[in-house]
């Protein structure tokens, strides 16, 4: 008797579970597993006090990833930049040598390869030529200010915060500051 009824509901189970049309699945267990409910940024819904899907963040956060630079876009915070800000790396060959490829990844298309402001950019596409590194603007610059500069961009450059991590520009600096001295 209670084989028959095993069969039976193992029969039933296999019956209702199964369709002649391929993409039907039949019967799922706990079907939102496999299909959740995704809202949009810009759908309401329910579940907040706001009836928005896109919350914004609370205040005091700081986002994955997200690098706080305390001296504002301007010329007060360039120069403040100049001032306080110094090079947390030490002097390495192995920073000197990381700088260098980072430059010649980076900087060098525009700034050229040894910092003559002779690069492909500048010499085959005709942009305007940025200083030479060894120029009377830019031979005694302070470190915070080249920061500075990659950080927010200057002029015809653009910034690279988001291309280059805090560490890796100052690494670059490092190599800018040797191209200054030769």
């Amino acid at each position: 008797m209670r084989g028959v009824l095993v069969m039976g509901l193992a029969a039933a189970v296999v019956l209702t579970s199964c369709s002649k049309v391929k993409r039907d699945p039949g019967l799922e267990y706990a079907p939102q597993m496999y299909r959740p409910i995704a809202y949009n940024p810009d759908q309401k819904n329910s579940v907040f006090a706001d009836g928005k899907t896109a919350q914004t963040p609370v205040e005091g956060t700081i986002p994955t990833n997200y690098e706080v630079f305390h001296y504002p876009h301007t010329p007060e915070g360039y120069e403040a930049a100049g001032l306080e800000l110094k090079s947390p790396l030490a002097h390495t060959n192995e920073n000197l040598e990381e700088g260098k490829r980072l430059f010649l990844n980076m900087c060098s298309h525009c700034h050229g390869k040894t910092g003559m402001a002779d690069g492909n950019v500048v010499a085959k596409a005709g942009f305007p030529a940025p200083p030479a590194y060894n120029s009377a603007l830019l031979k005694n610059l302070p470190e915070g200010k080249m920061f500075y500069s990659i950080t927010y961009g200057k002029g015809a450059m653009g910034s690279h915060a988001s291309q280059l991590s805090k560490e890796e520009r100052w690494k670059i600096i490092q190599y800018v500051q040797y191209l200054q001295q030769q």
